[in-house]
């Protein structure tokens, strides 16, 4: 079975770290009950990377900011397609997003739905 994948990078001052992972908690939440096969929010760890463009660079990070790397699992981009359909009209999701208590600058967030190509 190939899968699919929605991926995001995003900057979060890491004052708002706590913040975020509240949010993102409940989105892990609205997502797998509306059907996605796994929910993963990771936050930067080992980012001074020498040999590559690291993601804080690629995403300009500012001062006191961290990279959050996540990914949402779908069957495939018709079933990303239905899921996403039913969150967008999830009472939740509406209720955390939008207005200034946003933990992050939504404007500078990456996404992008993905083929996976390898899988082991």
């Amino acid at each position: 079975m190939s899968h699919y994948v929605d991926g995001f990078l995003l900057p979060v001052p890491k004052r708002k770290l706590a913040a975020y992972r509240k949010m993102a908690a409940l989105a892990a939440k609205v997502w797998r009950d509306h059907g996605a096969l796994d929910y993963k929010e990771c936050v930067g760890d080992d980012l001074k990377i020498a040999f590559a463009l690291s993601f804080p660079k690629g995403i300009r990070t500012k001062p006191g900011e961290t990279v959050v790397f996540s990914w949402i699992l779908y069957k495939s981009r018709a079933h990303r397609d239905r899921v996403n359909a039913k969150v967008m009209k999830d009472p939740r999701l509406a209720a955390m997003c939008g207005g200034k208590d946003m933990p992050f600058d939504v404007k500078r967030m990456m996404y992008g739905g993905f083929k996976v190509f390898v899988s082991m």
